[in-house]
């Protein structure tokens, strides 16, 4: 694993996999590859930052060897972003207690909104590539 940014996912939520194809498209430089929580690639990294993998249920971004979590994940993800999307980095201004609560109530209500697979999202030949074994 080298020092290429990292978003481990919820692998069967949908509005995390919607979130995955997202970032893969907007992604031009390849600087970012992906894992599900459920692998063993994200158990093995969650262990080398200590964070105990059984708790993981959503968003981890690795970068620069520091793990973020949650509203920070996501913003930091966004300044990888092609287009206007790393404007939204700027919402790091808002206290993360604020941008924290708005995405922990996402994050607890996504299977109910957004709906779960069984098993884990495989990627398509041409995405493969961007995913850790």
């Amino acid at each position: 694993m080298n020092n290429q940014a990292i978003i481990l996912f919820d692998g069967v939520c949908n509005l995390c996999n919607s979130a995955v194809n997202f970032v893969i498209k907007r992604d031009k430089k390849n600087s970012i590859q992906f894992a599900p929580l459920q692998s063993e690639t994200a158990h093995t990294l969650l262990k080398k930052h200590d964070m105990p993998s059984e708790e993981m249920k959503s968003f981890i971004f690795i970068e620069d060897g520091k793990l973020y979590s949650s509203s920070t994940a996501a913003l930091k993800v966004c300044r990888h972003l092609n287009g206007g999307w790393p404007i939204l980095y700027g919402f790091m201004i808002v206290p993360s207690f604020i941008r924290d609560a708005i995405y922990k109530w996402i994050a607890k209500n996504r299977y109910k909104w957004f709906g779960k697979k069984d098993e884990c999202m495989i990627p398509t030949p041409e995405s493969r590539a961007k995913f850790l074994n």
